[in-house]
């Protein structure tokens, strides 16, 4: 079954591609995508590798956690499940203006 770890400090330069490449020294990569800013369209630093086997997953952490990768030291561990967000982000949304019925009066 396929392991999922966490791959953090990553340089702005890294590519999905770069990781691919990096990680297949330790196994069979499934995935590997770098994380990406949608405003910006710049890297935000970290990513996600998919690993074919926990073994695979267990010695990718083994060889390249807190190892120097494109002049930054990477962290990589197992990624935890995403946690559901409380408020929905953004900037508040909602409504801005009372409902059209109460606008009319206006």
């Amino acid at each position: 079954m396929a392991k999922k770890l966490f791959v953090g400090n990553l340089s702005y330069g890294t590519t999905d591609d770069s990781l691919r490449d990096l990680f297949s020294q330790a196994g069979t990569v499934e995935t590997a995508v770098i994380i990406m800013d949608r405003m910006s369209g710049r890297s935000k630093g970290f990513g996600f590798v998919e690993m074919s086997t926990e073994e695979e997953a267990a010695k990718s952490v083994e060889m390249f956690h807190n190892q120097e990768v494109d002049g930054r030291r990477i962290i990589v561990n197992e990624a935890r499940p995403m946690e559901p967000r409380s408020n929905g982000g953004g900037n508040g949304g909602g409504r801005r203006f009372p409902p059209r019925e109460q606008r009319e009066s206006w």
